[in-house]
C-alpha cells in the first residue's frame, strides 16, 4: 500500500484538507423486494415510523400478499434506505399505498417522489385506475410531495378522517386517478 502524496491532501492554500463530513452517499438501486430483504426493512420501518412501524408478522403478510408492489431503494451494502408498498385487488381497479419510507439521513433528496412515481407507473401498467393513501395531517412534506404527483383529498370534509386509526389519529385520505398519470 502507498500514501497519498502530501500535496494531494493540501488545499489552494497550502493547508491540510479536512476530510468531507458529509461525503456523498452511494448511489441507490430502485428495484423489488426480495424475501431477503424483510429483516431490513423491519429495521427501516421501525427506524422511520417508531411506535407506528407494522408488526413483523403483519410485514410478512404484506410482502406474501403485495410483493410485485414492493419496491426498495438499495445502497449496495446490505442497507434499504427506503421503500414504497400498495396493495391492489383481484376484483376492482383500485389500490391503496400503504407504506413510503425515506430513511431520515436520506430525505429531501426526491427519493420519496422517485418511489411514488415507479409504484405508480407500475400500479397504471397493471390496470390500476384509482389510488388512494392516508396521510398524517400535520406531515406537511408528505401531504406536499402528494399534492405534487396529483393526489386530492377526497370529500367529503376535505379528505380528514378523525379517530381513522383511533382515538386521536386523525388522516387525511388523499387519492389519484392514473388514466392521465405519465
Amino acid at each position: 500500500m502507498t500514501a497519498e502524496p502530501l500535496e494531494h491532501a493540501l488545499d489552494r492554500r497550502g493547508y491540510l484538507r479536512e476530510p468531507d463530513p458529509f461525503p456523498d452517499p452511494l448511489p441507490l438501486v430502485l428495484r423489488t423486494a426480495q424475501e431477503s430483504d424483510l429483516p431490513e426493512l423491519r429495521r427501516l420501518d421501525e427506524a422511520v415510523f417508531q411506535e407506528v412501524a407494522y408488526p413483523a408478522f403483519l410485514f410478512r403478510q404484506l410482502y406474501d400478499m403485495y410483493a410485485e408492489h414492493l419496491l426498495v431503494l438499495d445502497d449496495g451494502e446490505g442497507h434499504l434506505r427506503g421503500y414504497v408498498l400498495a396493495a391492489t385487488t383481484a376484483l376492482s381497479r383500485e389500490s391503496w399505498i400503504l407504506g413510503l419510507c425515506v430513511a431520515e439521513e436520506r430525505r429531501r433528496h426526491g427519493l420519496g417522489r422517485e418511489l411514488m412515481v415507479a409504484i405508480l407507473a407500475r400500479l397504471r401498467d397493471s390496470g390500476i385506475e384509482q389510488v388512494r393513501l392516508t396521510v398524517e395531517p400535520a406531515n406537511r412534506a408528505a401531504v406536499l410531495l402528494y399534492r405534487s404527483l396529483g393526489f386530492r383529498p377526497e370529500q367529503p370534509g376535505g379528505g380528514l378522517r378523525r379517530d381513522y386509526f383511533g382515538p386521536g389519529q386523525d388522516r387525511l385520505i388523499m387519492h389519484l386517478g392514473l388514466t392521465g398519470f405519465h
